[in-house]
């Protein structure tokens, strides 16, 4: 098949090499405003360049990959919709949750499918535990943790315009507690602090959130997240239930120092970055693309799926702000 792929930033060029290695893709179309980027996607994968999305759409391609800025989003997949392509676009859907529930009515009833990227619903260790809680194994939960630590912020331009932590960097935990539990969040209580970059105190964003669930059957899920942690890039999960409790992330390469006596694991290096904590769950995510785009399966992750870990964000957002605690049908709409 041949996919397009709009955007070549970071995570644009990081699919393209994928993309390039997977054996049901047999070429590339690329566009990208920086010309030195569309360079080497046509020299390193022989990639053909297109001047601009539409001429990329216009290009024979089965699927298209959108990795560009936020504020593109929407336009690009509604430009690709109504060209009758598939499409895979990293989240978020939009800027902002009423502009995604627009790009959501324009998608429904189109028969096209967007798959919406959240990598950790294809990493292996969340797999798993997806396939625990449905097997039953676990009994009845009632209690799910799930952290995201960074080891560094990003920088003060990305601040400004991210729209906070429970935005853009708790929505992972949020979408990976919805889809492994299958469980839906009906209130939130969210707390945060600032003891690092000044830049994001300046923004109006803490550096360091927490945030307590309460999930549709009762079960409490605890979201940790910092923008600050020294170690390495910390993602984990943890599933108690009443018969058994798993883990998602307890390998050599934690960024945790045990202290206890004669304990030597975790002894690996560190997992220092997203795209090596994840590169597994990456090639997973767009090779169940391939499958959406050659028919074989529904989109893994909807529009409406990003959409409810968006408003699991929104409630946090307003309880950090206002101190109490809130009830997700007090910032649904649509």
């Amino acid at each position: 098949m041949r996919i397009g792929i709009m955007g070549l930033g970071r995570i644009g060029a990081f699919h393209m090499e994928t993309l390039a290695g997977l054996a049901a893709v047999d070429s590339l179309v690329v566009t990208d405003p920086v010309a030195a980027a569309v360079a080497t996607a046509t020299e390193r994968f022989g990639a053909t360049a297109a001047d601009s999305p539409e001429a990329l759409l216009a290009a024979g391609v089965d699927g298209v990959v959108i990795a560009a800025a936020t504020d593109a989003h929407p336009q690009l997949i509604l430009a690709a919709v109504k060209a009758g392509i598939p499409v895979f676009c990293e989240k978020p859907v939009a800027r902002g949750v009423e502009e995604s529930l627009e790009v959501l009515r324009a998608v429904e009833g189109s028969g096209v499918e967007v798959h919406i990227g959240y990598n950790r619903r294809f990493d292996a260790g969340c797999v798993a535990a997806r396939r625990a809680v449905v097997s039953g194994e676990l009994g009845e939960l009632h209690t799910v943790r799930s952290t995201t630590l960074d080891p560094a912020p990003p920088p003060p331009a990305y601040v400004a315009v991210s729209g906070g932590i429970f935005r853009d960097c708790s929505v992972h935990d949020f979408d990976i507690v919805r889809w492994v539990t299958g469980r839906e969040v009906v209130e939130v209580y969210a707390t945060g602090g600032n003891r690092g970059a000044e830049y994001i105190r300046e923004a109006g964003d803490v550096d360091t959130a927490s945030a307590l669930l309460t999930l549709d059957d009762g079960a409490i899920a605890v979201i940790s997240n910092s923008r600050h942690n020294a170690r390495g890039y910390d993602v984990r999960l943890e599933l108690h239930g009443m018969k058994d409790s798993i883990a998602v992330g307890l390998e050599d390469k934690l960024p945790l120092r045990s202290v206890e006596p004669g304990v030597t694991f975790p002894a690996g290096t560190p997992h220092d970055f997203f795209m090596d904590r994840f590169a597994a769950a990456y090639r997973a995510e767009l090779t169940a693309f391939t499958e959406v785009v050659a028919g074989t399966r529904t989109s893994p992750c909807t529009v409406a799926d990003a959409i409810e870990a968006s408003w699991i964000a929104e409630a946090c957002t307003l309880s950090l702000h206002e101190h109490r605690p809130v009830r997700l049908d007090e910032v649904r709409k649509g």
